[in-house]
């Protein structure tokens, strides 16, 4: 394990001879509710000075999780996490709740819906990003794509790294490259190995132009699954990214755009 540590110092160390910033972002999923899960999560982004974007579920977010964020650490901020999280794709398929399967009209119309709430909770306390869209499962049909503009959004946040900064025009795309959570049964930490081994990838790779220089590298949690291992790799990670000087963890304002007043 000590090799893929020292390959993540070699990594940002070859960011720091080019001059460059390695940027990174942090985008934690699904929170709905306070509880020991997101203490901890809050109590890590607060102690390691490393913001972070939470994606909240709309139709489930509970009041008390606005009492929750209002005392959160500096550079919390809240993006919108789809509509319910309710996969309506049919049986066989992947997981998709702004999928092909339903009208796009009742398809934007719950993100309208999502978003109206999800401004009523977070609105006045500065937190939210309402420009930000973080699909559930990372998926969402391409032909929805036109219309989110319209509908105020101009950011999307998905998994992979992007091909071109926007998917369409006036829509930016800042995704996560690195999930800490291997998501087959059980659900576990995806390991050291494999999580640092996906984070210098893409730094690498954004390094020697093989993918998109300029989209920040970003780290994928979701707090309620997470076991004590993920939760050591995480606090460990941080300390890291934030302690070396290459590395420029972003708050989520710099990623998506100013927060609404």
């Amino acid at each position: 394990m000590m090799t893929a540590w020292s390959d993540l110092d070699r990594e940002l160390d070859a960011w720091q001879r080019t001059g460059r910033g390695a940027t990174v972002g942090g985008r934690d999923d699904d929170a709905v509710a306070p509880s020991p899960a997101l203490d901890r999560l809050l109590a890590l982004s607060r102690d390691t000075r490393a913001p972070l974007a939470l994606a909240v579920i709309p139709d489930r977010a509970s009041r008390a999780l606005r009492a929750a964020l209002l005392e959160g650490p500096q550079g919390l901020a809240v993006l919108q996490h789809g509509f319910a999280h309710r996969n309506h794709a049919p049986a066989g398929r992947k997981s998709m709740e702004l999928g092909p399967d339903r009208p796009a009209a009742a398809v934007l119309g719950e993100l309208t819906a999502g978003g109206a709430r999800l401004a009523a909770l977070f609105g006045a306390t500065g937190r939210l990003l309402p420009a930000a869209l973080v699909p559930p499962w990372n998926r969402i049909d391409a032909a929805l794509l036109p219309a989110l503009p319209a509908l105020g959004y101009r950011f999307l946040s998905r998994f992979a790294p992007r091909a071109i900064p926007r998917a369409i025009p006036d829509l930016t795309e800042i995704n996560a490259h690195v999930d800490i959570m291997r998501w087959s049964e059980p659900r576990v930490f995806a390991g050291e190995a494999a999580c640092l081994d996906a984070l210098c990838r893409h730094l690498a790779g954004r390094r020697g132009g093989r993918c998109d220089p300029d989209e920040p590298t970003g780290l994928l949690t979701h707090h309620l699954v997470h076991d004590a291992a993920a939760w050591d790799f995480m606090a460990h990670l941080l300390e890291v990214l934030t302690g070396h000087p290459a590395a420029r963890f972003q708050a989520p304002a710099a990623l998506f755009g100013e927060a609404a007043p």
